[in-house]
């Protein structure tokens, strides 16, 4: 009887190498190709998930320190509205000399209907007040408000009948 050696073949069917022992066969051996590539893509993995996570956390530090530099802003923004009211009120006060005792109001939809009660346009009601017809429409609309100065005259227009009215627009219109 002869001793029988090892044999090893690849089998295209399975893609491997195969070895033949005494007749039988026995499991296939792997594809050396294959394992390397699995190995090397699983280490590989690894890497880059151990690196990930480094920029998982510095992402989420960056992440907590926009929120609150954020909140800062907003916080500073706020404060400076508040502090360009509070110097807008002081700087009004001081440009008009002595402070009104009250703060005159004023109403878009109150000048609309003091001036038809008037009977006057908003060229006259400008003219009586010191300001263009355009800024009557503008003031009645909403769109701008009027100033200090133009405040106190339409109060002043409060108190008039229309003959007042009437008598002090042929007054201003004479000079």
């Amino acid at each position: 009887m002869v001793a029988s050696s090892p044999r090893a073949g690849f089998d295209p069917v399975a893609g491997m190498i195969v070895s033949v022992v005494n007749g039988g066969t026995m499991p296939p051996m792997a594809n050396i190709a294959s394992l390397l590539k699995s190995e090397i893509s699983r280490v590989a993995r690894k890497e880059v998930r151990g690196e990930t996570v480094g920029l998982k956390k510095a992402i989420s530090n960056y992440r907590s320190e926009i929120a609150a530099l954020k909140r800062r802003a907003q916080a500073l923004e706020s404060e400076l509205r508040r502090l360009s009211k509070a110097v807008g009120k002081t700087a009004s006060a001081a440009a008009d000399g002595a402070a009104p005792t009250s703060a005159q109001r004023f109403s878009p939809k109150g000048l609309a209907s003091q001036r038809k009660r008037l009977g006057l346009s908003a060229q006259e009601c400008g003219l009586l007040v010191g300001a263009s017809g355009q800024s009557i429409y503008n003031w009645e609309d909403g769109k701008a408000r009027p100033r200090a100065k133009h405040l106190q005259a339409l109060a002043a227009l409060r108190s008039m009948g229309k003959k007042d009215a009437a008598a002090r627009l042929s007054e201003l219109r004479a000079r």
